[in-house]
């Protein structure tokens, strides 16, 4: 922080001198420039030597920072009162050389004359705002925070209005790391500024240090709720408070309550239901939508809380080891809501969940498909959702075993969107189609033109999928042993992952010179993920990272251990360490912007 203000003195002082620079002037400003340098330096000596002589010519002022803080540096005491009361008496309202002079008194150890001059200059504030501001600013500059809150604080009083310098005053608090004030600070403000809540978020998210804290702000909400039960940005920041508990019922019980007190229409509730679903909290989220539904068809809600009811039951069910009979269930719910509504464009994500639940959990792509086809008919898609319906449908058409179908739908895609994500995503589909297919050739040819796709994401699954080809097709064992993994590819396409992992097992005895150890690892780690089996794709991911340096998995192993204690299994010291390795050993992956912003956010900086 010190060097912060010391740039913004020295900058302070340049500019000063900047609007007095006259041609004939130019020794004294490279005179400047050498104190400057010097004061860096810690050169104090050889600093205060130049920067007496440009001090004391004429309107030299703005150099009075960097003087007085070489003479506070040189312990120069009674030449750095000289200099201050002489400035005193020149400019008597500029309250910074006041300011000065008691930070003078504090560096020689007269605690209690520095705080009468404090208290002094303070009480002395005329009812100005522009003045309040500086002179705040003064304290700050010289590093007298708490003066500077004080008089903040004062300023509201002499203006009447408590909401004053909330801005200056919740940045010298999160400066500090003063959490009871700065919690205070946001309870008091967000009701007039409600704007302001993401903000506050973050910020306490980042300086919270534990439960401790949450209980602690939670105390404070409960109180303010206490005196204004209505005010809804409360009942906002409580439930948020809850959430980072993981507290998610007692959230959900919150907002119901505020619901039912204030007679409100549910907009509340339904706003802050996403946030269950972003964290995974999917019953406390089925609760709030079946509460809204009881509102009635009337409210603006009710159809929907029933659309997102049926998809937090759809994220719930498919996830991990899924029950057949619970998924029949959910796509008769959605075939209820289509025979509601009809099939239109409005209710074409219930048409693509009902087929994805044929196709990839119940055994009947051929209804998917024939769903599909239909919906691509409806009236009024974009190109956009007429070229998704289509990417999904050739996906169904491999499961129907019409590669060809497929083949032919992807590349009218590609075509049709050339350049842009949805046809580089047809075009990777169409080179993965050929892997499955062991058509090697044609899939790394594909891939060698996706490398330059705008989207990084695609561009790396291509330059992965192009290696491990490449790296697997120089003998006619290599391309037997990659067929084999090709096919517990498609299985896992099929979603039949236990049939993949015994595939993948099988290769070492087939083939047991195989090159293909990280990938099978890889693909083994990507299925445990799904079934949320995270022990067990950690095995894999570390068994990558330390058996091939030079894998062209590793990064993504990395990045992958790293989301997954983070995430999954709130291992936030281990979560840093696999950041930080994939930063400092694979500077040049895709993921390592990501990395490092995600290792800052978990280091606390910024704060």
């Amino acid at each position: 922080m010190k060097s912060i203000i010391l740039s913004f003195l020295l900058l302070i002082s340049i500019a000063s001198n900047a609007q007095n620079f006259r041609p004939g002037r130019q020794i004294a400003n490279d005179d400047a420039s050498l104190a400057i340098q010097y004061y860096q330096d810690g050169e104090y000596e050889k600093a205060a030597v130049l920067l007496e002589k440009i001090f004391a010519s004429p309107n030299n002022e703005g150099y009075f920072d960097i003087y007085f803080n070489v003479l506070l540096k040189l312990k120069k005491y009674d030449l750095a009162e000289k200099t201050v009361k002489k400035q005193i008496k020149q400019s008597a309202d500029n309250e910074m050389y006041t300011v000065a002079l008691g930070k003078l008194q504090q560096e020689k150890g007269d605690a209690s004359a520095a705080n009468k001059i404090f208290s002094e200059v303070i009480s002395k504030l005329p009812k100005d705002e522009f003045r309040i501001r500086m002179l705040a600013n003064n304290f700050y500059r010289f590093e007298n925070y708490d003066y500077a809150i004080q008089t903040f604080k004062h300023g509201r009083k002499i203006l009447n209005d408590e909401k004053a310098f909330a801005f200056e005053l919740l940045n010298i608090y999160r400066f500090k790391k003063d959490k009871p004030m700065l919690m205070q600070e946001y309870l008091d403000i967000l009701p007039t500024a409600p704007q302001m809540l993401p903000q506050a978020e973050a910020v306490l998210s980042m300086i919270f240090e534990d439960k401790a804290d949450y209980q602690t702000f939670q105390t404070g909400i409960l109180k303010k709720i206490q005196k204004a039960p209505d005010e809804e940005i409360y009942i906002q920041l409580l439930t948020w408070n809850y959430i980072q508990q993981q507290e998610y019922d007692m959230a959900l019980r919150q907002l119901i309550a505020y619901d039912k007190r204030t007679k409100a229409d549910g907009t509340t509730l339904f706003n802050a239901v996403y946030t269950f679903v972003d964290n995974g909290a999917y019953e406390a989220a089925i609760k709030a939508y079946e509460y809204l539904i009881t509102k009635g068809k009337e409210n603006q809600y009710y159809l929907p809380a029933k659309i997102e009811l049926l998809n937090t039951k759809y994220n719930i069910q498919t996830k991990g080891k899924f029950k057949v009979a619970d998924l029949d269930i959910l796509a008769k719910d959605y075939q209820v809501l289509l025979d509601e509504n009809g099939k239109n464009k409005n209710t074409l994500f219930a048409i693509k969940k009902w087929s994805n639940l044929q196709a990839y959990y119940l055994n009947q792509p051929k209804k998917a498909e024939l769903a599909l086809e239909e919906a691509l008919k409806l009236p009024g898609l974009s190109p956009q959702e007429s070229g998704q319906l289509k990417l999904d449908l050739g996906d169904i058409y491999i499961l129907t075993k019409q590669p060809w179908e497929a083949f032919l739908v992807y590349e009218q895609v590609s075509k049709q969107f050339e350049g842009q994500p949805i046809g580089n995503e047809a075009r990777f589909r169409s080179a993965k189609l050929s892997f499955y297919q062991g058509n090697f050739e044609y899939s790394m040819g594909q891939c060698m033109v996706l490398k330059a796709a705008t989207s990084q994401l695609i561009a790396n699954d291509a330059l992965n999928l192009s290696l491990l080809i490449s790296d697997n097709i120089q003998t006619p064992g290599d391309s037997s042993a990659l067929k084999m993994y090709a096919d517990a590819e498609m299985l896992v396409f099929r979603n039949l992952p236990e049939q993949s992992i015994k595939k993948l097992d099988s290769i070492s005895i087939a083939f047991p010179q195989n090159t293909l150890a990280d990938a099978i690892l890889m693909s083994k780690a990507k299925i445990f993920i799904k079934a949320e089996q995270y022990e067990n794709a950690v095995a894999m991911l570390k068994k990558v990272d330390e058996n091939y340096k030079d894998g062209i998995w590793t990064d993504d192993a990395l990045f992958t251990l790293a989301d997954l204690y983070e995430k999954k299994l709130n291992d936030l010291v281990q979560a840093k360490i696999y950041f930080q390795k994939l930063i400092t050993d694979y500077s040049g992956s895709m993921f390592t912007a990501e990395a490092r912003k995600r290792f800052r956010n978990l280091r606390g900086d910024g704060v």
